[in-house]
């Protein structure tokens, strides 16, 4: 496990302080839970951009309750039930 000597001002001191007492965990905890936050933002982001990218080139499909039924109806396959089911 790595570690990690962080510098702080009087400021992000107290800040630290007021929220590891605000969420009752150290500040280890604090820090690689703010972390975990920053990281999570940063993904939900990207996705986001994604999504709005494909938006503007009209890539976006939604579809209805009865359009995703449709899709959900069962496909006929060649399924045989004896040559699965048959033991020698």
């Amino acid at each position: 496990m790595a570690v990690i000597s962080l510098r702080l001002n009087q400021n992000e001191e107290k800040m630290v302080d007021y929220l590891s007492k605000y969420f009752e965990q150290d500040r280890s905890a604090l820090i690689k839970y703010s972390l975990r936050e920053l990281y999570e933002d940063l993904t939900d982001r990207e996705i986001i951009d994604e999504y709005e990218k494909k938006e503007k080139e009209n890539k976006i499909k939604f579809y209805g309750s009865d359009e995703i039924m449709k899709m959900m109806k069962p496909q006929k396959t060649a399924y045989n039930k004896r040559a699965c089911c048959t033991t020698n």
